[in-house]
């Protein structure tokens, strides 16, 4: 009984679609094929493809809108934060006294480089 049921409703969308075409005369039916007014399965991809190269295009012009008004790339700013980290560091432990004054200038001019 509850497969009877699945099947209907499985075929009811299919149904329910073919009613217009039946409502059709025939010299209605033929107007619509030989006028070229089907553009079938090509028209659905091309569409599809469409949109996605619109919306994909739309997400970069705002990526890069982004990255303009946002002062560059944030992997830049990582490594210049990262330099002046360092010498901080490195000034903070000649200031302890841990490294001596050639070491500190050593190792001042790698960091610069």
């Amino acid at each position: 009984m509850l497969r009877r049921v699945l099947n209907t409703l499985m075929a009811l969308p299919a149904i329910l679609m073919a009613v217009p075409a039946l409502a059709q005369t025939s010299a209605e039916q033929s107007d619509y094929w030989h006028y070229g007014r089907d553009w079938g399965w090509g028209h659905m991809v091309s569409g599809g493809l469409m949109m996605i190269l619109f919306w994909g295009g739309v997400i970069l012009v705002i990526l890069f809108v982004v990255r303009a008004l946002g002062g560059g790339s944030p992997q830049g700013a990582a490594q210049g934060s990262s330099r002046s980290k360092a010498l901080d560091i490195l000034h903070e432990r000649f200031a302890r006294g841990e490294i001596e004054k050639e070491e500190f200038e050593q190792r001042k001019r790698l960091l610069s480089d």
